[in-house]
């Protein structure tokens, strides 16, 4: 038994932040499945700009979508899913044994589309139908303008990973969109046992906008405060889950939308490198990590069960202490989703460029 093996013996499944063409071919996808019990994989504009940007991997592709004149976008969209879908097939055996919630590989929506839910539900489909396999998750961000997107999405049949979530508050919009979009779905004839969905509810990056504040501070009682809110705020999000599905009316044979732990490599050195892993362990959930923060489990093996339930108050005193020393908890959430999406704008702007002068 690995550090990995008692997550999900907990009930929190490990899926790799990363996926690349390399990845797929030379079979690394699939050692990592075998070898560190992965179990689904995710994407977004950063991940696939990375992949993209160097080797050699894609230039047969580029020159035959150069030939057939395609622009930027489309060219970077066919390369995109052909990557899912290919990664989609290696995790298919996972997907029909774990009856749909894990095996899953998700592609964003484009980010500079993300208040334009009419658009942003107009891609969705347009990705479902083009990768055209049971187990992608189309990833939606949790902005405000993009919720009816999230809930048209569902209602249409398909399977959504919504990104980019923050704050408690914005997750039980969240998850309202959710049980929305299953109930239509159900209206409209879909087999509601076949829809998943996840909340990606991001960590490491509330570490960091806080840790900076509580250093501008500077008190005792503010220094005494970092890396504590990342842990608290997705405790506090795992006890709004467990309260909204115990009293939501789902339709029957409908799944939950589980809790997804994103951002989970530390940003700073000093935390221990796999504490959004441990500390964040508990049933119903999804961890997804990129390979360093899997091998620090693995390396590590500190997972000691446990440790979301029954979280809740201590997890609201960090918060409460917080707001005492100074830290305007509102308007780092509104800080943090803004640059959130700014990031993955900046990270696909990038891309763009650069596949617009290897077309050229």
């Amino acid at each position: 038994m690995t550090a990995i093996d008692d997550l999900a013996s907990v009930g929190t499944s490990t899926w790799l932040d990363d996926l690349s063409r390399d990845r797929i071919t030379s079979g690394n996808l699939a050692e990592v499945i075998k070898d560190k019990s992965v179990v689904g994989v995710t994407t977004n504009p950063a991940i696939f700009a990375a992949s993209m940007s160097k080797g050699t991997a894609y230039d047969t592709q580029i020159a035959e979508l150069k030939a057939a004149g395609a622009d930027v976008d489309t060219a970077v969209y066919a390369m995109s899913i052909d990557d899912v879908r290919d990664a989609c097939d290696v995790f298919a055996e996972i997907y029909e044994r774990s009856g749909g919630k894990d095996g899953r590989v998700s592609i964003e929506v484009d980010p500079r589309i993300s208040d334009d839910a009419d658009r942003t539900l107009a891609q969705a489909k347009e990705l479902w139908a083009k990768v055209d396999r049971p187990n992608v998750m189309i990833k939606i961000p949790a902005t405000e303008a993009s919720l009816p997107a999230v809930t048209d999405a569902l209602a249409e049949g398909i399977s959504v990973n919504v990104t980019l979530i923050f704050s408690v508050e914005r997750y039980r919009a969240v998850m309202q969109a959710f049980a929305d979009g299953i109930k239509r779905a159900a209206g409209n004839g879909h087999d509601v046992s076949k829809i998943h969905s996840v909340a990606s509810f991001f960590v490491s990056r509330v570490d960091t906008e806080i840790d900076k504040r509580l250093e501008a501070i500077g008190s005792e009682e503010a220094l005494a405060l970092r890396g504590k809110a990342g842990v608290a705020n997705a405790r506090l999000a795992y006890a709004e889950y467990l309260k909204f599905f115990e009293a939501a009316e789902l339709p029957e044979g409908a799944n939950v939308q589980r809790p997804l732990w994103a951002s989970t490599g530390v940003k700073n050195p000093e935390y221990p490198a796999d504490l959004y892993v441990v500390e964040l362990a508990g049933p119903n959930t999804v961890n997804t990590m990129p390979e360093k923060t899997i091998d620090a489990a693995l390396a590590g093996d500190n997972v000691h069960g446990d440790t979301l339930n029954g979280t809740a108050d201590e997890a609201a005193e960090v918060f409460e202490k917080l707001r005492a020393v100074g830290i305007d908890v509102d308007d780092v959430f509104v800080v943090l989703e803004r640059e959130g999406v700014e990031k993955f704008v900046a990270s696909w702007s990038e891309l763009l460029e650069k596949m617009a002068q290897q077309l050229a």
